[in-house]
């Protein structure tokens, strides 16, 4: 994937120089042209969409099955889903462009950097807001839009703590805390890799660099580019524990009885906490850390620009918006509609309102320029 990811941003670097220079005309040539929007009212676009018939989905998530057949039982529309990993789809959606093979309608897809660099920017895939949201969804959801928001977060072992130990993500660099750390390899997961890649930005390294002195109580001495990728380096050489998935995480650190010098704790997704109850584990958030307690990414509806079937497309976006279309991914905690008149279940989780100021955010573009960087450090590291 990193080989895939390095050239895609070597080929845009190259490329760039000839669209500046006038070669426009040439270069839309080697990409799907983009589709002209016609604005309809919902009722046109059901009409539409129930003309064409079927809609051809691939997503990043398993619950996109469920929430195919809702839709085609509200709207009677055939619904063609594939459920694929972030990078198989990714890859399968650029060659299919390449190609010119009509695929997919849309997709649902996370891991915003590579979607951005290698799918949107070639044309391959476009964005599209219904506008039954446009006043509905928060701006700065709608380009590209996000459909739901997804945390992993610090997550500890409660068993014999009434109150987190963990208050300073500095923590997990100590000495003391060695091999407390459990995180998925980001080589495996490329919104693990985008969360590393973001706490090397400006922005976030200098939150970063806050809370060393914090809680060291003098200020950070650079060995690396800036006090992101020191925390980076430090927390590997703290031993952090690299897992291989969220699930296998959330039980090697909730399982009771371990008796360990240190409480164990992972970054994984928050949804994983309901294992605290489905599977007899001891798993609460760490919310109270400086400077942020995990981060979040999204799922993206994004337009093909080669759509067959363009108008079921657009419906099955905005249904995607909907308390139907979300209830496969709202039964449990840990995902957020964009939508924010869709609440969540209060009993096993929190507005997203409450977890977005305590998590680092995904920025596509930081994410597109920078990961190659982040990923060649990291293998110092890993391998």
């Amino acid at each position: 994937m990193k080989k895939f990811f390095m050239l895609a941003l070597i080929a845009l670097m190259v490329f760039a120089p000839i669209f500046a220079s006038g070669a426009k005309e040439e270069a839309a040539t080697t990409a799907p042209a983009q589709v002209e929007e016609k604005e309809m009212t919902h009722d046109e676009l059901v009409a539409a969409a129930k003309a064409e018939g079927k809609v051809v989905v691939y997503a990043t998530s398993s619950r996109i099955a469920k929430a195919a057949a809702a839709f085609t039982e509200k709207y009677g529309i055939e619904c063609e889903t594939s459920n694929l990993k972030d990078y198989e789809l990714i890859e399968k959606v650029a060659k299919e462009g390449e190609a010119g093979i009509t695929g997919a309608d849309f997709v649902l897809a996370q891991d915003a950097g590579r979607l951005f660099g290698e799918l949107m920017e070639p044309g391959y895939l476009y964005n599209y807001v219904p506008p039954t949201l446009k006043d509905v969804i928060p701006e700065s959801m709608q380009n590209p839009l996000q459909a739901f928001q997804i945390n992993k977060v610090f997550i500890y072992n409660d068993e014999n703590t009434t109150e987190s130990p963990y208050y300073n993500i500095w923590q997990f660099a100590d000495p003391k805390y060695k091999s407390t750390l459990n995180f998925k390899n980001p080589f495996q997961e490329g919104v693990n890799s985008n969360f590393l890649t973001m706490v090397t930005s400006p922005e976030v390294s200098a939150e970063i660099a806050k809370a060393y002195k914090d809680y060291y109580g003098k200020d950070i001495v650079l060995t690396t580019p800036n006090a992101g990728y020191e925390w980076i380096k430090a927390i590997y050489e703290n031993d952090l524990i690299s897992g291989t998935s969220d699930t296998t995480i959330a039980e090697n650190v909730g399982i009771k009885g371990q008796n360990k010098a240190n409480t164990p704790v992972g970054l994984f997704v928050f949804s994983k906490a309901r294992y605290a109850t489905t599977k007899n584990l001891a798993l609460k958030p760490a919310m109270n850390m400086e400077p942020f307690c995990g981060f979040y990414y999204s799922l993206y509806p994004l337009m093909c620009s080669s759509a067959a079937h363009p108008n079921a497309a657009k419906l099955f976006i905005e249904f995607l918006f909907s308390e139907e279309g979300f209830a496969p991914w709202g039964k449990d905690c840990g995902t957020y509609s964009a939508n924010p008149n869709i609440g969540v279940q209060e009993d096993i989780d929190y507005p997203f309102s409450t977890w977005e100021p305590l998590l680092v955010k995904e920025d596509a573009e930081y994410c597109f320029e920078n990961r190659a960087d982040v990923e060649e450090f990291l293998n110092l590291y890993i391998y």
